[in-house]
């Protein structure tokens, strides 16, 4: 656990062991972990039905069926509804009171209920809504989506750890409609693998993310939460390799007594020279909430001297915030501390771009 005690949050550290796996990684790309389906959701599902789990289905382009516990335990999206699952309950229902309710969620005039509905519901909880109608394991098996693997940027660089990929998971936990709801994936590496013994499926995503090759280059770093995993590779990367470029980090979270991620690996490259500034965001520290952005826009001066000098500038985190109030802080920097207008300072970080001086991992 990478949060301490009081925290609101909880953020794992995980070791992937690859020995002998013939997988081979570099810093900068992701791991694709394949999970598997909570059994106490899948146990939940088959009683709605009225299924034992043994009961032969086909999924879409397979060859053979497998069981109906198969796909739903490793095969399939139990999350996700859409109106077609309520479509297809209410053409099968002979229950007056089920056929209003879906007659009302299906009418013209409730695209915005419907929506808000759909949003707040997983598969089970569609079933149990409707009781009275029953699919066949087929049939709900035709609405299911592939259950798809999951990226995570890999914390770790071999030229330090050539036989473990180390991951940094906010495991996702929270309550919708009444309901206990998880992350997936972030559930099954922190619930559902057994440590030292579980042989877990995954593979490597090679990604154009990455430290510069040119070693003399400095690296700008911005990773709030578990953004800050590949910058951790980058980090030991450049180490390892004696780079001479300077590495500067920003990093945030909601407190810095229980959320500062890998504090005392970061406390140790300072210590050593080798992380030359590391700029520190807290959220839930003081009335105002601060952000890695305005750490940026504080030290835009010095972030421009260091990007002028031909910085690289990395993001990884959020796309839909964070990731673009990142964007706008970079190009207000180099327009106000690079005495240029905001179409020219957009046509810099264009550049930089196209140099790959500016890359994002965001997600």
């Amino acid at each position: 656990m990478l949060n301490k005690p009081g925290s609101s949050k909880e953020t794992r550290h995980f070791a992937v062991g690859i020995a002998g796996s013939g997988l081979t990684y570099k810093a900068g790309d992701s791991l694709g972990v394949y999970p598997t389906n909570r059994t106490s959701e899948v146990d939940e599902l088959l009683k709605l039905l009225g299924a034992s789990g043994e009961e032969p289905v086909m999924l879409p382009k397979a060859t053979a069926p497998i069981s109906l516990r198969q796909a739903l335990t490793a095969k399939l999206s139990l999350a996700g509804p859409t109106s077609k699952i309520l479509n297809t309950l209410l053409s099968k229902t002979t229950d007056e009171d089920e056929k209003a309710k879906l007659t009302g969620l299906l009418s013209p005039d409730a695209k915005e209920v419907l929506t808000t509905y759909l949003e707040e519901r997983e598969f089970v909880d569609v079933l149990s809504e409707f009781p009275n109608t029953k699919l066949t394991p087929q049939e709900l098996v035709d609405h299911l989506r592939k259950l798809m693997p999951r990226l995570y940027s890999i914390a770790s660089s071999p030229k330090l750890h050539p036989e473990e990929i180390h991951l940094t998971v906010a495991v996702v936990r929270y309550r919708m409609n009444n309901r206990e709801r998880v992350g997936v994936c972030s559930t099954f590496l922190a619930d559902r693998v057994q440590v030292g013994t579980t042989p877990t499926p995954v593979f490597v995503s090679n990604s154009h993310f990455g430290p510069p090759e040119d070693k003399t280059k400095d690296a700008i770093m911005v990773g709030p939460g578990t953004g800050i995993a590949p910058f951790r590779a980058f980090l030991q990367d450049r180490v390892a390799d004696r780079a001479p470029g300077r590495n500067w980090i920003f990093f945030g979270d909601q407190k810095h007594a229980t959320d500062f991620l890998y504090e005392e690996e970061w406390q140790q490259y300072l210590k050593a020279g080798q992380l030359h500034r590391l700029d520190l965001a807290w959220s839930r520290d003081q009335m105002l909430k601060v952000y890695v952005q305005d750490r940026m826009r504080e030290n835009g001066a010095e972030l421009w001297t260091w990007i002028k000098n031909g910085a690289h500038f990395y993001v990884c985190g959020d796309a839909k915030r964070m990731a673009k109030d990142v964007d706008l802080a970079l190009h207000d920097i180099i327009s106000q501390h690079g005495g240029m207008d905001l179409a020219a300072a957009a046509e810099y970080v264009k550049t930089m771009k196209k140099e790959k001086r500016y890359q994002r991992d965001v997600y």
